[in-house]
């Protein structure tokens, strides 16, 4: 009996793991989708015009799928592949930093272009919020304690 509880609880960091994983890649992929199936309808976010602007956008897209590898090996299994996942966090700072600072050399006048980064920031911020979230369900311990000790 002494080990069916760890073996329980492990499962269930790895399915809080696997779920906050699996929402940061299902928005994701929704993502590029969208912008795969219909760059015109996100083009003029990015102040983009044409057959231009729609190339870019599913340029995006296209891209956003590149990205999804680790996100996909660390859904698998956050435990084994520890480092996919510890990549796709990095990914994701990255975009962060990325994306944040981006958003500091475009002036004030291109307002529907800063409004697009910055829901880029939220939903990049978001994920990595989720992502460090399941990288501690699956691998950090969660008791500073034995069971039945205190900190008196």
């Amino acid at each position: 009996m002494m080990n069916a509880e760890p073996q329980a609880a492990a499962k269930t960091r790895i399915w809080i793991a696997r779920v906050l994983i699996a929402v940061v890649l299902a928005v994701n992929l929704q993502a590029a989708v969208s912008y795969l199936l219909n760059p015109q309808a996100f083009s003029a976010s990015f102040e983009l015009r044409g057959a231009p602007g729609s190339a870019a956008v599913a340029g995006v897209g296209i891209l956003y799928l590149m990205w999804q590898v680790p996100y996909i090996f660390a859904l698998s299994n956050p435990i084994v592949r520890r480092v996919s996942l510890l990549e796709a966090i990095l990914m994701q700072t990255i975009g962060l930093v990325g994306e944040t600072w981006l958003l500091g050399r475009i002036d004030a006048g291109h307002a529907v272009l800063r409004s697009s980064i910055t829901r880029y920031i939220v939903f990049d911020a978001a994920g990595l919020v989720f992502l460090a979230a399941a990288y501690c369900a699956a691998n950090c311990p969660f008791s500073l304690f034995k069971k039945g000790e205190t900190n008196v």
